[in-house]
């Protein structure tokens, strides 16, 4: 099977995303009377069947990262291989299992005057989503927004730009054997930033943004935010090793979270020892994580 991917515009043809926008509103408004676990699965076998193109395109941004002198680490987040990309079209069946979050009663009361009040699960219609550098969030990104009954705009980082391509073009072929509109999963085709203030200022057409990534990222979302943003931090990861703790089950902990993909934001960065067993644990982390290339 072959998957087409758009092609690149120049930056300085994007005129305005507005039309990409207009799709994603339209196709917001059919999503929740859909089986979007239908369409999960669908998005997953079509994933599945484009895993040699998808892995092809990826290559070729992890090249450039490298020719551009991007640290190892960075390029690993960047990087997909076989067992990655299996574990993202799992996530996705995964989503199709988790219960519908639509159409549930969160609270109720009835008024003296007789008059019952609910409040209940709606979609939020369509969800824009900045995020950096790995792939696989644009799978996980459109998986969990569609589960949710709305629309997702993607506006990923320009090194992943050839893999972001495929990937939604999968998932929109995926949407399309299942009866949904393509236009439910779109991608912000450009490394443009001033693609990301047009998403943030676009009233009536998006309804909510959600960033993720380093601080310029996040300030940039805050200071030219017109639409409704849920911020989130930088991140800083924390491990807390208590005076009771069990030093070998710690040090596993450690390395594990500081070694295994030191480049993904949920990367151990603060570590925390008690007073009490600093003395015994502090030297064996510093020569562990030593023995793993990490600076102390």
């Amino acid at each position: 099977m072959s998957i087409e991917t758009a092609p690149t515009q120049p930056i300085s043809q994007i005129v305005s995303i507005a039309p990409l926008l207009e799709q994603a509103k339209s196709a917001s408004r059919k999503l929740a009377a859909l089986n979007r676990n239908v369409a999960l699965e669908q998005i997953a076998v079509a994933l599945e069947q484009a895993m040699p193109q998808i892995l092809e395109q990826n290559a070729l941004d992890v090249a450039l990262e490298r020719e551009k002198g991007t640290s190892e680490a960075l390029v690993d987040r960047l990087a997909l291989h076989p067992k990655r990309f299996a574990d993202m079209c799992q996530a996705v069946r995964d989503v199709a299992k988790l219960p519908d979050p639509l159409g549930r009663t969160l609270e109720g009361w009835t008024h003296a005057n007789g008059m019952r009040m609910q409040k209940v699960t709606v979609p939020f219609g369509v969800i824009g989503m900045i995020y950096e550098s790995r792939p696989n969030v644009t799978v996980d990104a459109a998986a969990l927004c569609l589960k949710a009954g709305s629309s997702v705009v993607l506006r990923g980082s320009a090194s992943a730009l050839n893999s972001n391509r495929a990937l939604v073009a999968a998932m929109q072929l995926g949407l399309e054997r299942s009866g949904f509109p393509a236009g439910a999963i779109q991608l912000i085709d450009s490394a443009d930033r001033a693609t990301v203030t047009e998403l943030l200022t676009a009233r009536g057409k998006v309804d909510l943004v959600i960033p993720r990534g380093g601080a310029g990222l996040i300030a940039h979302v805050v200071e030219n935010a017109k639409v409704p943003v849920i911020e989130t931090g930088v991140g800083n990861c924390h491990l807390l090793i208590d005076a009771s703790a069990d030093c070998d089950m710690a040090l596993n902990i450690l390395i594990n979270g500081k070694v295994q993909r030191p480049g993904v934001c949920n990367s151990l960065e603060t570590l925390l020892v008690h007073a009490d067993i600093a003395p015994i644990f502090l030297p064996m982390a510093v020569k562990a994580l030593r023995d793993h290339g990490v600076e102390v």
